[in-house]
């Protein structure tokens, strides 16, 4: 997952992995729900403030766990959770609109 010099690094800091592995969840779902938020306000969406964190969130979470499952994705977690937010946003409602 990492390299050498990475973990090198992170037990340097007093990190663990599995505590890095957190904190990078964590930022995923504060940026998820920034983004359903944000296309809430600026109109982009009409789900509603709460429907539209909630599918950003689970969008995002889905994408993390691909990402640690089967390792493919963007270099930076930041702009996983940005386009799997967006993602989630253009597929979900218009799954379910009739």
């Amino acid at each position: 997952m990492c390299s050498s010099a990475g973990r090198r690094s992170l037990r340097v800091r007093g990190w663990t992995e599995e505590s890095a592995m957190f904190l990078t969840l964590f930022g995923t779902v504060v940026i998820a729900g920034i983004i359903g938020y944000a296309s809430e306000k600026t109109g982009w969406t009409q789900n509603g403030y709460i429907q539209s964190i909630i599918i950003c969130v689970g969008g995002a979470f889905l994408f993390y766990f691909i990402r640690i499952m089967f390792g493919f994705g963007f270099a930076s977690p930041g702009m996983n959770a940005i386009v799997s937010s967006i993602g989630a946003l253009i597929i979900v409602p218009f799954h379910w609109r009739r």
